[in-house]
């Protein structure tokens, strides 16, 4: 046997974050490795030392296996973990580590050869009497006889790249007269992405589970399962929920898929974690369909439901020592669900987002666990994975973990790139997912390909909005002012202060126009909201303030609690998270010492108080004409005067303010009716 004493982590983001905890609470040393655009990232911050590769491309830094074994000597690692993705799955990387003198955690290079390889993965387990996707596998890889090959095994069927995964190099093909080309695209994606042509065919399961088994082996014989997570909530082929056990899990069935892993491992003398995936039709029959030679992405369900913390039992087998664990010990507890949270618009087709992390919040409660690759302040790079986080919620039962989930995705907030958090919350609460009816098919025929369509923002959000940004703008005054006592905050001698916003809801880089907002402080942290939309309609809402935490506001809009997060992005702009919704308000009108707010057309004749102050004169009464330019009122602050000037020609329609009077910046002075 070994002893691992230092762990260099080949990867980075939310998994070497992850590996490096369990690395630490067993008393090893940590090694990052980094490229420039991760000099600041989390997971080197996690670490005990920290190399870099190179620059930020995965081909000059993560995927160097060169570099990265420099990188162990360099540090004195005397072990390598690869993680997943990069060089996890790289026989050869394996064999380098080895070569190196260090401890590869990780199977074998024949197990990587063999299950790395879609065409030799199947013909083993068909060796093994593992039940496989009737299909063509061969090694004749010319067009003529993958077509040959395809009018056998009927239609729909898939072409997958023989190599790789992910979703790269494969192709769904409902008829002969789309093959040829299916083919021709497929093998041109597989190049590039894992250069190697060769594919395979594979009759389509229509609407299956995507079912997977955790298996462990070690260097004594032991090869035991974990049991199952179902995965069946995809994105072409990218997995997007996952959970454990399977909703339509039976312990015989269980015995039966687990059974078939454990033989899939033995049959390449498979040594550590791997996950052994099937397709689950809706006769309970279930199909070989790949086995990944890592850890998985969503190994934390498998860990919730088990206890077993499967990094630390990888370390100990990559170390020689027993599993020291038998199938018997194995048992399942409650139920776990994990959502991976995606830098990405499901509103322009689920294209990566990128850009700094303006904030990124997550609640903090038993049962809930967040692994995430990133922090306020920091940033997403354009050269990685767009998968930042993940967040996991065990409870005692399905429904209760998934309403936990919810609730928990309500609270998060990342702000800065677009996120598929508002997506997942209603996928999580879509009938089918409830009700455990989820298949593959289910993002396609629910939302479909090409995107995303969000609601927009209720009144009642808006409504929540602008307090918020009101509130904000106070605060902003307050710290220009000279010591406002809380007791004035939101107090006015008249009893009617109010303010008006013309603001609109920004998202996916498209804005609402022709929004108004009044905002009138009625004491105690209660606010009496005004909204009229674009095309005229009015609401009316009342908003109680009853708890503020750092950015974390929970608010009753007309006696219904909405709790929400929200951050300044600009002194006219705020991001707001709520429940169901992440958005942005943007005020239209501008601010500025010596003129009303905004231009024409944003400040359709709203004047407001450019700061917090003391109206010195109001020059103008209702019902006169005024034109652009002239002065139409003095605000003394700072012991400053400062003349307040028409943006548009117009009557004067409402003077809401008096001379002498107190005002808060944003305060609606007066209204003009422009002229038209």
């Amino acid at each position: 046997m070994s002893v691992i004493s230092k762990l260099l982590v080949a990867n980075r983001g939310e998994i070497a974050v992850r590996v490096m905890k369990t690395a630490k609470a067993l008393g090893i040393g940590t090694v990052a490795v980094y490229s420039d655009a991760d000099a600041d990232a989390l997971h080197v911050q996690a670490a005990d030392q920290a190399v870099r590769l190179g620059p930020g491309p995965v081909g000059e830094s993560y995927l160097r296996a060169d570099l990265v074994l420099d990188a162990a000597r360099q540090a004195g690692a005397d072990a390598v973990h690869p993680a997943y993705g990069f060089l996890s799955e790289n026989a050869e990387f394996a064999d380098a580590v080895t070569a190196a003198g260090l401890i590869f955690v990780g199977p074998s290079r024949h197990a990587i050869d063999v299950m790395g390889d879609k065409a030799r993965a199947k013909r083993a387990m068909l060796n093994a009497g593992v039940r496989c996707i009737p299909g063509y596998q061969g090694e004749d890889q010319s067009d003529d006889t993958l077509i040959e090959q395809a009018q056998s095994i009927g239609f729909p069927l898939m072409v997958k790249a023989a190599a790789g995964g992910g979703g790269r190099g494969m192709r769904w093909v409902e008829e002969s007269d789309g093959l040829r080309q299916a083919i021709k695209l497929a093998r041109s994606e597989a190049e590039s992405a894992f250069g190697s042509g060769d594919l395979i065919l594979e009759r389509a399961i229509v609407a299956p589970r995507h079912v997977e088994i955790q298996v462990f082996a070690d260097n004594h014989g032991n090869v035991i399962h974990l049991g199952e997570r179902d995965c069946s909530v995809q994105r072409r082929h990218q997995k997007v929920i996952e959970e454990a056990p399977c909703p339509v899990m039976t312990p015989s069935l269980r015995e039966q898929m687990g059974q078939a892993a454990v033989e899939a491992a033995r049959a390449v003398d498979y040594r550590g974690a791997g996950t052994v995936e099937f397709l689950l039709d809706s006769d309970s029959r279930f199909y070989f369909l790949e086995m990944n030679t890592r850890l998985q992405v969503e190994h934390p369900v498998t860990e919730a439901v088990t206890g077993f913390d499967l990094v630390a039992l990888q370390l100990k087998v990559a170390a020689g020592q027993p599993l020291a664990i038998s199938q018997s010990d194995v048992a399942w507890h409650g139920h776990a669900i994990e959502v991976r949270l995606y830098a990405e618009d499901p509103e322009t087709g689920f294209l990566p987002a990128t850009g700094p992390v303006r904030l990124f919040q997550v609640p903090e409660r038993e049962g809930l666990r967040v692994d995430a690759g990133i922090e306020t302040g920091g940033d997403v790079s354009p050269f990685y994975d767009p998968m930042v986080a993940k967040i996991i919620v065990h409870g005692a039962d399905r429904e209760d973990a998934r309403r936990k989930l919810v609730w928990a995705l309500g609270e998060t907030a990342l702000f800065g790139p677009k996120t598929n958090r508002d997506f997942l919350i209603d996928a999580l609460q879509h009938r089918a997912f409830v009700e455990g009816e989820a298949t593959t098919a289910f993002i396609a025929e629910t939302y479909g390909d090409a995107g995303v369509v969000g609601a927009g923002a209720t009144s009642e959000e808006m409504a929540l909005a602008m307090v918020a940004l009101f509130r904000h703008r106070r605060e902003e005054a307050r710290a220009a002012a000279l010591d406002v006592p809380d007791e004035l905050l939101d107090w006015s001698s008249e009893g009617k202060a109010q303010s008006m916003f013309m603001a609109g809801m920004i998202q996916t880089g498209r804005e609402t126009v022709g929004e108004s907002h009044v905002v009138q402080p009625l004491g105690q942290g209660r606010y009496r909201v005004q909204h009229r939309d674009a095309g005229g309609a009015v609401a009316k809402h009342v908003v109680q303030v009853s708890r503020t935490a750092a950015e974390a506001i929970t608010y009753a809009v007309d006696g219904v609690v909405m709790p929400a997060v929200f951050h300044a992005t600009a002194p006219e702009s705020l991001d707001i998270a709520t429940a169901r919704k992440t958005f942005t308000v943007n005020e239209h009108a501008g601010r500025g010492s010596g003129s009303a707010t905004g231009d024409d057309d944003e400040s359709n004749g709203q004047v407001l108080a450019p700061m917090h102050g003391k109206l010195v004169s109001i020059d103008v009464a209702t019902g006169a004409l005024v034109t652009k330019g002239q002065r139409l009122a003095v605000l003394e602050a700072m012991k400053m005067q400062h003349e307040i000037l028409a943006q548009v020609d117009g009557t004067v329609a409402e003077v809401l303010a008096q001379a002498e009077a107190q005002v808060a910046a944003e305060d609606l002075i007066l209204r003009i009716e422009p002229t038209a």
